[in-house]
């Protein structure tokens, strides 16, 4: 799910990789890119088989359960997402949000059906969040539940040590995860290696589990179950989980790395382990109570225990930093409040910590761990939002790929209708999960959708209330110089988000302090729709000193006000912003919630409540508390 902070890439631009060799993307791709999926055959086969389903671990079973997780990772994570997906590329970026700027761009602006592809996108961003949480839960308590294969009388050290270590993880957050980073590709290819080193171990025994590669068996378990066999995808989905981080953080390391990583060393370590539990089943059905730790040779039990826990945090620290870009990615495009972001690194923009996501993670993951106890039950509430969200993206890839890969789409679409028919599978067989668990996503994700439009729509009727009280600049200017006030020295910067319009900050310090600043710059801020932008500054002189300035940001980048004044001067027609002498004015809205007009009563007082929690526009600008002058105003929407 996730796109990270923790990756140690550097960005030197939109497309590089500060100079890392292929090699080191493709190590650094297998331990954030695949944590996720990576930690599935924890539990993946032992779900499948526990008494929810109601399957008999007999030999045509397992062949049949093990052909579809072989052709569901086939289908889904190889076709799907590293081989078509990747290639939807938003000036380097990738994750739902950048697919959804892109299936925009394809669309006439302001449309409806530009409108609905931006529904889609925030409620697939919010599902991924929703499954997000799930991951560091299920992860580490199946990681821990080796314990009891090793020890039985350790069953109820299980959920605090599970809590032990996740809570640990979180508290640490605020340290970054530099030096971290750099040992998650080594110990996460010894987990691959291990994975692989145990799947032949078993299969050895049981050569014939191989068999599993033809989609006969998927199919021959389907007749013999009739209908009710497409139920068991709710188990097999597990194996997938951690498809959409792949594409998430291609910006990090690239396609071809995230690639050759799956290709050649992911995907063939994964399978070997699958078919090697599905052999050990098949010599001893009763292993199928923890296929996978009963697998390990008893000698191994306790090194194989350090080492998942060790895989499942490096898992977990990828979800967490992937809510960190997510959360910052959201507030660039204005979906949710401003929040405090800080920088653990002085040498990688990407390593973010935002405390607010962070402690509030923490909580629903600590919530989930108390509430379900064991990975088993927490299987039930996995994989509804995950089916979801791969539906949401299949949609967005076919609209990307009729508008933008004219090339590409005869043979892309077509496979967009197999993935289509796939993905409706997976959601109608997560969806009879709701009732004993599958709820908790869903109510999640929907909280969160509902939290995310109200903001949006909230920001757009306090702008145009804002904008109806406004007075047009073209018109107040001339009229101010006929009878000018005092002028002061230094420059005055307005923050506004309508160049057109006179900023409140200008008319409050006009009405209280009667003075003018030598030079007034009217300051736009604008997100665009890739993740970096190219063309920073925009500046417009319009006489008697004062300028219209438009700064640019993508939405991965945090916006730094400042620093990018700073350069006003090496522009053509630019003005020379001295720090220690330039002055910022801002207006703080306070919003009032009223039944006559704009959202739903309950929603206005929601974003009533959310904008006044929301950090101020100048710590998220970075402009310094010293230099900072805030007036405020009352505003009904």
């Amino acid at each position: 799910m996730s796109s990270s902070s923790s990756k140690s890439s550097v960005r030197q631009d939109s497309h590089g990789h500060g100079g890392i060799g292929l090699f080191g993307l493709t190590v650094g791709a297998v331990g954030v890119v695949f944590g996720d999926i990576g930690t599935s055959p924890l539990y993946t086969i032992r779900e499948a088989f526990s008494p929810h389903y109601g399957l008999v671990a007999d030999h045509d079973t397992v062949l049949g359960v093990l052909s579809m997780v072989f052709w569901a990772l086939m289908l889904v994570v190889t076709a799907k997402y590293v081989t078509i997906i990747l290639r939807a590329d938003n000036d380097g970026e990738g994750g739902i949000m950048a697919l959804m700027a892109l299936a925009q761009r394809s669309l006439a602006k302001g449309s409806r059906s530009a409108y609905l592809v931006g529904i889609f996108g925030i409620f697939g961003a919010s599902l991924f969040f929703s499954d997000g949480v799930i991951t560091p839960a299920i992860s580490v308590l199946s990681a821990i539940e080796g314990l009891e294969v090793i020890a039985p009388q350790l069953h109820d050290w299980i959920v605090p040590a599970s809590l032990l270590v996740l809570v640990s993880l979180f508290a640490t957050q605020r340290y970054g995860t530099a030096r971290v980073g750099r040992v998650f590709g080594p110990v996460t290819s010894v987990w691959f290696l291990s994975l692989a080193a145990l799947g032949i171990f078993n299969i050895l025994h049981e050569p014939e589990v191989l068999q599993a590669v033809n989609p006969i068996w998927a199919a021959r378990f389907f007749v013999d179950h009739a209908w009710g066999g497409i139920f068991i995808l709710g188990a097999v989905i597990l194996a997938v989980t951690g498809g959409e981080a792949i594409y998430t953080d291609m910006g990090h390391f690239g396609a071809k790395p995230i690639r050759y990583a799956w290709y050649f060393f992911v995907l063939p370590s994964l399978m070997l382990n699958y078919f090697g539990q599905g052999a050990l089943v098949l010599e001893d059905p009763s292993a199928i109570r923890n296929p996978f730790y009963i697998g390990v040779p008893e000698w191994g039990r306790i090194p194989m225990l350090f080492l998942a826990t060790a895989a499942t945090v490096i898992a977990s620290q990828a979800v967490i930093t992937g809510g960190f870009s997510v959360a910052r990615q959201a507030m660039q495009l204005g979906y949710i409040p401003r929040m405090k972001i800080m920088h653990t690194s002085t040498q990688t923009i990407g390593q973010i910590y935002i405390p607010a996501i962070n402690w509030t993670m923490m909580l629903i993951v600590i919530a989930l761990v108390l509430g379900f106890q064991n990975s088993s039950a927490l299987a039930t509430a996995y994989g509804i939002s995950v089916s979801m969200t791969m539906l949401i993206d299949t949609v967005l890839l076919v609209i990307v790929a009729r508008a933008l890969w004219p090339r590409l789409r005869r043979w892309v679409l077509p496979l967009c209708a197999l993935f289509l028919v796939v993905d409706v599978a997976f959601v109608i067989a997560n969806g009879v999960k709701i009732p004993q668990g599958g709820w908790f996503p869903v109510v999640l994700g929907i909280t969160l959708f509902t939290l995310l439009r109200t903001w949006r729509r909230g920001r757009q009727l306090l702008h145009d209330e804002v904008q109806k009280e406004g007075i047009r600049l073209d018109t107040f200017l001339p009229g101010l110089m006929l009878a000018p006030p005092a002028r002061v020295p230094g420059t005055a910067v307005f923050l506004t988000s309508d160049k057109h319009v006179v900023p409140h900050a200008l008319m409050h310090n006009l009405k209280h302090n009667k003075v003018l600043h030598e030079r007034n710059v009217f300051l736009t801020v604008e997100t665009l729709g890739v993740p970096y932008s190219h063309r920073r500054l925009k500046i417009e002189g319009i006489g008697e000193g004062f300028y219209r300035v438009l700064i640019r940001f993508g939405f991965m980048e945090t916006p730094d006000v400042p620093l990018a004044l700073m350069q006003a001067g090496d522009i053509e027609g630019g003005i020379c912003v001295d720090p220690m002498d330039t002055t910022y004015f801002t207006s703080r809205e306070t919003v009032v919630a009223t039944a006559r007009r704009g959202m739903p009563l309950w929603r206005e007082k929601l974003f009533a409540l959310m904008h006044r929690n929301a950090a101020p526009a100048s710590g998220f600008f970075r402009i310094p508390g010293n230099r900072l002058v805030e007036l405020g105003t009352q505003v009904e929407i």
